[in-house]
């Protein structure tokens, strides 16, 4: 009873969670844009922010529980899902072509981070300093790409309306949702870990990974669908980069993350997969049907070294 119990709270959340992101990303849009912000810095900023809500509600509430391997986890799972089992699948039903400044920009950022945070995490810390590290690089970024916009770069997309007084409480309701949803997800998660015997680690890159990642599973499969290969690949690595600087750094801020030795080996594959992803960004600047499956089997064979381990 107590795993049926938990399982539904699980389902439920992750479905609060979807829903307060599509609200807040709705509403919020819609307020910056009555606030006379430009579509650009809307994308960059307000849309990519809501859209990893989900991450960053959940990381920061296992942080201030002292589940730091449900936090990292996480971020690490949802990055995972995002490069592995999203892109993949997204590759499989369209090919995705890569513009130069995607790999070389973006793709390189993500890399880059992907290696530092196992200079980070050697000690099996990650620091309030370096949680500070982070996050101030993601700004750095992120006012980088407000003042050398290019054409055809890679921007989240705007929902689309006008601005109505509704949007307001949406607004409150969604992040309210967030909070909440995310408070019960942590803690089903870590009742469903003591009661199967696996660490909070492996609940975190799974179960509570791919929940949170819905919000990008959603937009990726809209992208495509509406023929926009490069806003399907571009929002991905952008919300890795997010999860990675921004969720990531803020939890270490707001509370130092510990890891286990087992758990620095999934990091390790982590920044391991990034290269590879780069390697297939690379190769005909295109992402193939057959690097599609080969993304999402890597993302299967992730997931299993983190259970023998």
């Amino acid at each position: 009873m107590e795993i049926f119990i938990n399982t539904l709270i699980i389902a439920v959340s992750i479905f609060g969670l979807w829903g307060g992101a599509v609200w807040v990303v709705e509403s919020a849009s819609r307020l910056a844009k009555k606030l006379g912000l430009s579509e650009l810095v809307i994308g960059l900023t307000v849309v990519a922010i809501s859209t990893s809500a989900p991450e960053f509600a959940v990381t920061v509430s296992a942080a201030l529980k002292g589940q730091s391997a449900i936090s990292v986890g996480n971020v690490v799972g949802s990055n995972i899902f995002n490069l592995g089992f999203i892109l993949g699948l997204v590759a499989i039903f369209s090919k995705l072509k890569i513009n130069k400044r995607l790999l070389y920009r973006d793709g390189s950022l993500l890399m880059g981070t992907g290696i530092i945070l196992l200079i980070f995490f050697y000690d099996h810390t990650l620091s309030y300093f370096e949680g500070i590290l982070l996050a101030g690089t993601l700004i750095i970024y992120v006012v980088y790409l407000i003042q050398h916009k290019e054409k055809g770069d890679i921007v989240e997309e705007i929902p689309a309306g006008e601005f109505k007084w509704i949007d307001i409480p949406k607004l409150i309701i969604g992040v309210g949702l967030i909070i909440v949803s995310a408070d019960y997800l942590v803690e089903a998660a870590s009742e469903l870990a003591r009661v199967f015997g696996v660490s909070e680690w492996m609940i975190g890159i799974t179960i509570v990974a791919a929940g949170t990642s819905m919000p990008e599973f959603a937009t990726s499969v809209v992208a495509v669908s509406k023929g926009r290969h490069g806003i399907s690949a571009g929002n991905l690595i952008g919300s890795d980069l997010f999860n990675l600087l921004g969720v990531l750094g803020t939890a270490a801020i707001i509370r130092p993350l510990h890891i286990q030795t087992n758990e620095y080996i999934g990091l390790i594959l982590l920044a391991a997969s990034y290269i590879v992803l780069l390697i297939m960004m690379r190769t005909g600047w295109k992402i193939s049907r057959t690097e599609g499956i080969l993304l999402i089997l890597i993302a299967l064979l992730r997931w299993s070294v983190d259970f023998i381990f």
